[in-house]
Parts: structure tokens; C-alpha cells; sequence
């Protein structure tokens, strides 16, 4: 896709044609201003195009601050108060996307994402947005006339604006063109920034404890994680590198934020086996079975898991020959299973970037850098990362639209 642009003096330009730039752009055109967004992709936004299985959970019924980790947790505040998830309702609806609620408040489309991207360019041809796209961004820097205050050197040729969006995104999926683009932008202009890290990811386990499980791979159960202020009750997976699924990713942006403020869980995930009953309530009323304990764990967990986490600890016996200390331990075992991963299967198999843009850099109500006027950053390439389930696009749809608001 290629719209050549012909003026090349804008009042905003939009870096960026995903969720937040389209949406941020759309804003800005229909109040007015006059809009160029450029990408260097070939294709229109294929994060979007890609997520909740080709049918995008775009957002989810219950939005709040603690569904987003940050070291400056209060940032998100005033941009999700003031574009909920009942405002891209509204959105879609006037649009007539169908679509459907399913478990902990998630929201898909009916038929597909491609419905969401031809929503967000339908917005932009309302507020006359210009596309360059694919179009490479060569340098940024900064001009002296208050209606020109960034020139962008391009493949396109030399753009000038007023106000410029960053919405580049993060380091998540490279294979689809992800790049640091915004983090040297921000960094060009003096701004602090907080190391990217992948996030909503698997985890591996370390070859002692992956000789154990690997043979396990493919084996999933419902299981409660927690690391540091995160807890979560969804699947747990196994693979042939450690651990994923749903409750796994979800810990995982807390166990690569152990060194944030408020959420410092140390190296380990807890893995409660056992989340819907009193574990040692349970093995009492069994403590005279005399079936092996791996086989009397069968009533709740996959038979080949819970044969090799008694071998793993030496449980091999008959249920009714451990004594009351015993049974202890191992009830504290199954509600508390400590793991401790040795790393992440890195961007590639990430979902969203956590870490970027440091927010104690940017106005909560606009986006713009404090620091240098008319600069502006939505979405992942800030340090706002949303839990799965909808929340990073809401807060895509949320700074973008807030920046559109005031760029």
C-alpha cells in the first residue's frame, strides 16, 4: 500500500501504522489537523492482523490500573479513564463489527482482525489522513520554526511538522518488523528510558529441571502462578524448553519486572497445583489410601506430571506410610511449587515489550514529552505493559487516542 503524499509540511505526523498510530492519527485528522502516518512495512498493521488468533482481542470488560505493570504504575490513570473500553464499543459498533465475549472479560472479533484494520483506516480516510508507507524513516531532528519543529528525511523525501507521534511499538515478533526505531528517537531527544525486556513469553527451565518435565511437552492443566505482585489462575503448558500457556505468560511480565519497584518477586515462580481446593484438607482425608501418592494425584493432575514430580522428590511409597510432617511437605510442595527459570524464549515468541519510553518523561494526559514540546509516544513503545487479554490494545486505543487529542 502507497499513498504518496504531496505537501511536505504537516501538523502531525504519525511514526508508526499500528493500533495506537492509526488510532492516534484518525483522532488528530478529524479534529482538524492535518496528518501524515508513515510505516516501513509493506503490510498494514500485521500486529493486529496476527493477534487473538487472527480474530484480535481488542480489549477487555475489566480495564484497570492493575492490569498494567510500569515503574510509574500511576501514569495509565487518566488515558484509560478518559477512552474506556465502552467508547471502542461504541466505535466497532458504528462500524458493525460483530463480536464476542469469552472467559475473564476478553473481547473478539466474530469473523476476523482484518475487520479492527479496515476500522482504523476507515477513521484515518475520515480525518483525510496522508500515508507514506512503505516508507523508511532515514533521520529525525529538530527545526527552529514552531510550525516545523522535527524534519524527517525519508525514502519518501523530507517531511516537516508541528507535532510528531512516535507509535513504533516494541521489540515483540521481530519476524513482522518490529525495530528500536522509537527507543532512539526518544533517546535522541534526551529522554530516559527503562530497558526493554520481552514480555507475556515462556519461560525455560534450567537442564536439571527440564531433564524432569520436557518429556512432558504438550501436556497442559489449570494452575494458579504467581511472581512478585502477580497472580493468575489460567492453563499451564509445558514445552520442550520450559514452561508457557496462558497463567505462564501472564507471570512472566512480573518475573522480567523483578527489578521494579512494587513487584519484585526475586528469581521464582510459585506454581499452586492445586488451585481450587485445601491441598492438605485433600491428602488428609486420603492419608490411609494405600495407593502410591503419584497414583492417588491422578485425581487432579495429568498422570505422567504427577508420576515424575514424586520421583523427582522421592514420594514412591504408599500414601497411608507418610506421617503427619510429611504430608506437610508435601501439601506445601503441590500449593507451592518453586520454580526458578533461567531466561525467556526472547522477542521472537513474545507478545508485547515490557519496559521503554520511561513515562516520568511524558504528560499522563497528552503523551508529550516534557522535555521537548511537540513530541509524543503511544502505546508499547512506553513503559506501560498491559497483562494478556485485551489490555495492551486498550491502551494502544487509549494514549492514541489521548495524543490525537492534543497533538
Amino acid at each position: 500500500m502507497t499513498h504518496l503524499p504531496r505537501p511536505s509540511r504537516y501538523d502531525v505526523i504519525v511514526i508508526g501504522a499500528g493500533a495506537a498510530g492509526m488510532m492516534c492519527a484518525a483522532q488528530a485528522g478529524q479534529r482538524g489537523r492535518s496528518v501524515l502516518i508513515l510505516d516501513h512495512a509493506d503490510k498494514l498493521a500485521e500486529k493486529i492482523r496476527i493477534s487473538g488468533g487472527g480474530r484480535c482481542n481488542f480489549t477487555n470488560l475489566d480495564v484497570g490500573m492493575g492490569n498494567y505493570l510500569s515503574r510509574n504504575p500511576q501514569f495509565c490513570r487518566s488515558a484509560l479513564a478518559r477512552y474506556t473500553p465502552g467508547h471502542f464499543l461504541e466505535l466497532i459498533g458504528r462500524h458493525g463489527i460483530a463480536w464476542h465475549e469469552r472467559e475473564h472479560g476478553q473481547l473478539f472479533c466474530d469473523d476476523s482482525a482484518q475487520d479492527i484494520i479496515d476500522m482504523l483506516r476507515a477513521e484515518c480516510e475520515d480525518g483525510r489522513v496522508a500515508w507514506a508507507m512503505p516508507c523508511a524513516l532515514q533521520a529525525v531532528t529538530a527545526g527552529d520554526d514552531p510550525e516545523a519543529r522535527f524534519v524527517l528525511d525519508t525514502s519518501h523525501g523530507r517531511f516537516e511538522c508541528a507535532s510528531l507521534v512516535v507509535a513504533t511499538g516494541g521489540l515483540s515478533i521481530p519476524k513482522i518488523g518490529a525495530s528500536p526505531l522509537g527507543y532512539k528517537i526518544a533517546e535522541q531527544f534526551g529522554l530516559a528510558m527503562v530497558a526493554p525486556k520481552p514480555a507475556l513469553v515462556p519461560l525455560t527451565l534450567p537442564p536439571e529441571e527440564l531433564a524432569i518435565y520436557k518429556e512432558l511437552a504438550g501436556m497442559a492443566f489449570d494452575a494458579v502462578a504467581e511472581c512478585g505482585s502477580g497472580r493468575f489462575r489460567e492453563n499451564l503448558l509445558f514445552t520442550h524448553r520450559g514452561l508457557s500457556g496462558p497463567v505462564i505468560l501472564q507471570v512472566s511480565s512480573y518475573w522480567q519486572a523483578r527489578d521494579y519497584g512494587g513487584a519484585d518477586g526475586g528469581n521464582q515462580v510459585t506454581v499452586n497445583l492445586f488451585p481450587a481446593e485445601d491441598v492438605r484438607a485433600w491428602l488428609e482425608e486420603r492419608a490411609r489410601s494405600k495407593s502410591l501418592l503419584a497414583n492417588l494425584l491422578t485425581e487432579r493432575l495429568p498422570k505422567r506430571f504427577a508420576q515424575a514430580f514424586c520421583d523427582q522428590r522421592g514420594w514412591n511409597k504408599p500414601t497411608h506410610q507418610f506421617n503427619g510432617k510429611e504430608l506437610d511437605a508435601i501439601a506445601e510442595a503441590l500449593s507451592g511449587w518453586a520454580i526458578t527459570p533461567n531466561g525467556t524464549l526472547g522477542y521472537a515468541k513474545a507478545e508485547v515489550t515490557l519496559g521503554g519510553v520511561d513515562t516520568r518523561e511524558l504528560s499522563s494526559k497528552t503523551m508529550e514529552a516534557r522535555k521537548q514540546p511537540g513530541l509524543f509516544f503511544v502505546g508499547e513503545v512506553m513503559d506501560v505493559t498491559g497483562h494478556l487479554g485485551g489490555f495492551n490494545f486498550q491502551w494502544a486505543w487509549a494514549s492514541g487516542h489521548a495524543a490525537g487529542q492534543a497533538a
